[in-house]
């Protein structure tokens, strides 16, 4: 459902959140009326610091991937776009509103899943899972309303990229939670301060183990949007002079 095209073709997505996680689903809701594209639902489920990756798989990465990543999974309520089977006019990965994908970019979409029998541990009716690993270097924004007691939404924002990793390292990074469902290593911009200082504060700065995660850098839209529902942004990586919030409209 959360992807741009089913078994009749491409259309609209919708946005579903999985485990009844409402407050998710709104965040998806505002990604994808900012972006008109799909969103993926994933846990915020682990991260994995370079001494782990070293200790556990011998290898020591580099790059964006070089202070660590994040491991974006779930069940399979992640949309088929997140593959990154989508190019912008450069050859980039994108996720495309669905009026601009083409019957090659789903086919590929669909290519590059694989549709694993659930596990019983979690799903004892049966069914399927999607499976796929999003491909590098795509721009994304992960959000997430929480509630506070006393206050009410807050908004949480961090802009960073998907990432390659060496497919032996992903196997054995993969096998540490679950194969059969989708993934997306992901590693937010570092301000160097408060919950941006590494990777592994943003992890722990997030408010819960779910985040809705949208193509593209659209923070400083987020934080417009919120400033105009009157929620708060508690944690955000945007650069100051992206940030517009409106006294009056």
């Amino acid at each position: 459902l959360n992807s741009s095209f089913d078994w009749n073709g491409i259309r609209q997505p919708y946005m579903v959140a999985t485990e009844n996680d409402s407050l998710n689903g709104v965040v998806m809701l505002f990604g994808h009326l900012l972006t008109n594209t799909s969103q993926i639902f994933a846990d915020v489920r682990t991260y994995w610091s370079p001494d782990a990756i070293k200790r556990v798989t011998g290898k020591k990465l580099s790059g964006r991937a070089g202070e660590g990543i994040i491991h974006l999974i779930n069940s399979g309520p992640a949309t088929l776009d997140g593959t990154g089977q989508q190019k912008d006019n450069a050859g980039n990965p994108v996720m495309k509103p669905y009026w601009e994908i083409t019957e090659e970019e789903k086919k590929r979409c669909l290519d590059a899943t694989e549709w694993c029998p659930a596990i019983r541990e979690y799903f004892r009716g049966g069914g399927f899972s999607s499976k796929y690993l999003t491909t590098g270097g795509m721009p994304l924004t992960m959000s997430r309303i929480n509630l506070i007691k006393g206050l009410g939404p807050v908004l949480q924002i961090a802009e960073g990229f998907s990432v390659d990793i060496p497919e032996n390292v992903h196997k054995i990074l993969d096998e540490r939670t679950n194969v059969t469902w989708p993934t997306t290593w992901f590693v937010p911009n570092l301000t160097g301060e408060g919950a941006f200082k590494d990777v592994y504060s943003v992890m722990a700065n997030w408010g819960a183990n779910h985040g809705a995660i949208s193509c593209g850098h659209i923070g400083a839209d987020l934080i417009t949007l919120a400033s105009m529902l009157r929620i708060p942004v508690c944690m955000h990586n945007v650069v100051n002079d992206k940030i517009f919030r409106p006294g009056a409209w």
